[in-house]
């Protein structure tokens, strides 16, 4: 049967010069520099996340807090922070938050709100009462009046004691004995007749007095002393009531003093009934605790230490103040950690015990946004032990509650308070990555239910004239922002060029505003470094370019010298089968490069596998095994939809050390595949990308602009003849951004760019031989590459059979012997 006839479907075409950067028309900028240009909000191409941002801070329903997901430098903070201000200048200044020593359970402190600004007026009163406090006292009980009281109530007390002892001693003379004070107390013993002066017999003289009237003198000193200790149990009692008098004295003496120290406070806080009812709690603490010791016999008064200790509890712990406040306050916690958020209570040793009282209660980010915003970093959150826990804690129950996490409580035995809870009101913001939320909100369902409302920033915005003119009201305003000199026309273009390659696409603008402000703070360098820095111009920003290209390029350079030296083998001239020069892009340290890496394949008989080298050895990634998968389905689609595939074959990357991932080398993996079938060999001057489906298309890549780079920069250190260049996706030709070298190289015909749609079209710009497309019969054209692919493994297929009918045949022979 005759063959068919090649038909002409496909002709290799390189991309026009014009195709391979968009450069931006200046035209269309009616101003000389940005310095005459309205600084733009900053929300440019962020209007479905601004709806969402603007929905979720004012909604006042709980568990709507907000979520900021993007890229990171895409201006989320900037915008948010925007916003939030917005908002909250137009909201009340919540209340001032104060801890009181709790006179009823110390151990819990009780929760003082109060208008805004009072509380540190109200704190600054308490300090003033304290230090007033122990003069005014003092000055009370060293008044003549009050002493007097207190010495006549002592002396007539003592006098009491006294009249009671000398009526016992005068009427047990009557039974002959005398009433004598010793050391050891009260005691009767006989009495010696005559002499002024009462005296005891000494133990000589009563030895010598007859037995009857010694034993008449002991019953009498028996029957003295039962009444003797009768009067001395009534003395505790007469010592309780003059203790109660000079108590009564004292309070009557300190009373007038305490009520002058409140008057102006007790009238400044009349209209607030908690404040009141503290000032009538510490009135009498203060008349409890400053009379305990004066009732005291030979009691000395309290020392500076005792008085340190108590009078502090009579202050005020501010926790929050909101006396400089405009609106609704808006805090940004930086290092959100469970003390920072949730607030923590402080320990001081006092005689090598932890001890803490009110006053070391120390605020957190919670108490301080209370009534606003709170603004958490995401990534720093998490890492941080029980901050998540505790922010789900406090939002779900809608109340501050400063205590150790519960994971950590029991961990040490200090005694510690438990102050009363702060009802939380607020909003949260939480700015991350789309990573992190949306693991959170597939694996922690609260998440779900607290974090309502996600605002998505967009990475980037469609290139047209109108965005053009605003991305450059967006430089102006980010110029401004780092006091930068303007930036001229030509820069503002220059930047719009840097933008839509940032984007990877020559369509589409990038919003990574971080990126763009680095980029000109590095021009702004260089521009003042002119002689007259009026401006920042386009040389400028290319020198930036440059300069940090150059910063950048060690490893490059090294990975370039090494292919030049021939350590590492890549081909840029002849033709081979079974070899072809692919692309690979590498980051690092945010700076993207590409370089070739030869791929080889081999082929033999088989039962249909192909190998991948890369996964055998583990260097192969998930993605780049489904790749070399999706091209082993596309062989047995096409070529082997009736008989098996009958052969096995590998595929290496050459010279390869490192992790291989993503699938953009398919296409190449599959072309040197086809070549090493056919033989035909692959023309080594061209390198390929691209990533190809089951049917042969070719599919769109990412970092197209750094691996034609990458290839042309190797190709020039070897000298440009006008055959080189890179086959690329066409999908991928709106994507080009690249260097203006690139770009003149091209546009003088010494390097090509050459975008196909399918495996077929990339096979005939890669050997010169047309692929061939099946006629109405399904027979290829005669020599094309599926007609050589197909014979090609119908001879492998007819090998295969052969070789097992033979070896069957060897089999029986065998037995038979």
């Amino acid at each position: 049967m005759a063959a068919a006839p090649i038909p002409e479907t496909f002709t290799p075409a390189a991309l026009p010069a014009e195709r391979l950067r968009a450069y931006c028309d200046l035209t269309h900028f009616d101003f000389d520099t940005t310095a005459t240009l309205e600084d733009h909000p900053g929300d440019l191409g962020q209007e479905r996340a601004m709806e969402a941002l603007r929905f979720g801070l004012a909604i006042g329903q709980d568990d709507y807090h907000v979520f900021v997901l993007g890229e990171a430098g895409c201006g989320k903070h900037a915008t948010t922070f925007r916003l939030l201000r917005e908002r909250a200048a137009s909201m009340p200044v919540p209340p001032d938050l104060c801890y009181l020593h709790n006179f009823d359970e110390p151990l819990h402190p009780r929760l003082l709100t109060l208008p805004a600004g009072r509380g540190a007026t109200f704190r600054a009163d308490m300090q003033a009462f304290v230090r007033e406090l122990k003069p005014a006292i003092e000055a009370a009980l060293d008044s003549a009046p009050y002493s007097e009281r207190i010495e006549a109530l002592q002396d007539a007390h003592k006098a009491r004691e006294d009249a009671a002892l000398r009526e016992v001693g005068e009427q047990c003379a009557a039974d002959g004995l005398v009433l004598l004070q010793t050391t050891d107390g009260f005691v009767f013993a006989p009495r010696k007749d005559g002499g002024e002066r009462p005296e005891a017999l000494n133990s000589e003289e009563f030895e010598a007095l007859p037995q009857a009237e010694r034993d008449k003198i002991e019953a009498a000193v028996d029957a003295w002393s039962d009444k003797l200790a009768a009067l001395l149990d009534e003395f505790p009692g007469w010592r309780a009531a003059l203790r109660e008098a000079l108590t009564k004295a004292a309070r009557e003496a300190i009373t007038p003093a305490l009520a002058l120290l409140l008057r102006e406070p007790r009238a400044r806080y009349a209209d607030l009934p908690e404040v009141s009812g503290f000032f009538a709690a510490v009135e009498k603490d203060v008349l409890d605790t400053a009379v305990s010791g004066v009732a005291a016999d030979d009691e000395e008064e309290d020392g500076d230490g005792e008085d340190t200790a108590r009078y502090p509890r009579y202050q005020v712990k501010l926790l929050v103040d909101h006396s400089q406040d405009a609106g609704a306050p808006i805090v940004f916690e930086d290092n959100p950690g469970y003390g920072n958020l949730i607030g923590r209570i402080e320990h001081v040793m006092q005689q090598g015990v932890q001890v803490s009282h009110f006053n070391l209660i120390r605020s957190g980010a919670l108490h301080r946004a209370n009534g606003g915003y709170l603004v958490v970093d995401a990534e720093r959150l998490f890492a941080q032990p029980y901050a998540w826990e505790g922010l789900k804690r406090t939002l779900r129950s809608g109340e501050i509650r400063i205590e150790p996490p519960a994971e950590a409580q029991g961990w040490s035995g200090a005694l510690t308070l438990e102050p009363q809870p702060v009802p939380c009101a607020l909003k949260v913001v939480m700015i991350g990555d789309r990573e992190i939320y949306y693991t959170l909100m597939e694996h922690d369902p609260e998440f779900a239910e607290l974090f309502k409302i996600a605002a998505d920033f967009d990475d980037d915005l469609p290139r047209t004239r109108e965005n053009e003119r605003e991305y450059a009201r967006l430089l102006a305003m980010l110029a401004r922002a780092a006091n930068l000199l303007p930036l001229d026309r030509s820069a503002v273009g220059r930047m719009v060029e840097e933008g839509a390659r940032i984007a990877e696409d020559s369509e589409r603008l990038s919003l990574h505003t971080r990126r763009l402000s680095d980029l000109m703070r590095e021009a702004d360098h260089y521009a003042r470094a002119d002689a007259s820095p009026d401006a920042i111009s386009r040389r400028h920003i290319e020198t930036a370019l440059a300069a940090r290209t150059r910063r950048a390029s060690r490893y490059p350079t090294l990975v370039r010298e090494s292919i030049l030296d021939g350590t590492t083998l890549i081909a840029t001239s002849g033709a081979r089968a079974g070899q072809i020069n692919g692309l690979v892009v590498v980051e690092l340290a945010g700076e993207r490069f590409g370089y070739p890496t030869r791929i080889s394949a081999t082929v033999r008989l088989g039962d249909g596998d192909v190998v991948d080298i890369e996964r055998e050895s583990d260097l192969g990634g998930a993605i780049h095994s489904k790749g070399v998968m999706i091209l082993s389905a596309f062989l047995a689609a096409r070529y082997a939809r009736h008989q098996p595939l009958s052969l096995s074959a590998s595929l290496v990357f050459e010279q390869s050390y490192a992790p291989v991932e993503g699938d953009s080398a398919s296409l190449a993996e599959l072309c040197a595949l086809l070549s090493a079938l056919t033989r035909l060999p692959i023309e080594q001057r061209l390198a390929i990308t691209g990533s190809v489906n089951q049917f042969g298309e070719v599919q769109v890549i990412g970092g197209v602009n750094e691996k034609i780079e990458g290839f042309f920069d190797l190709c020039a250190a070897r000298g440009l003849d006008g055959s080189h260049g890179v086959v690329i996706p066409a999908a991928s030709v709106r994507h080009l951004m690249l260097r203006e070298d690139v770009v003149e190289a091209a546009r003088a015909g010494r390097f090509h760019i050459y975008p196909v749609s399918t495996v077929d079209e990339a096979m005939t710009v890669l050997t010169g031989v047309p692929a061939g497309k099946a006629d109405e019969r399904g027979l290829m054209p005669k020599d094309s590459i599926n007609d050589k692919v197909s014979r090609a493994l119908a001879n492998m297929t007819y090998a295969h059979h052969a070789y097992a009918d033979g070896g069957e045949g060897h089999r029986r022979h065998d037995r038979r012997r």
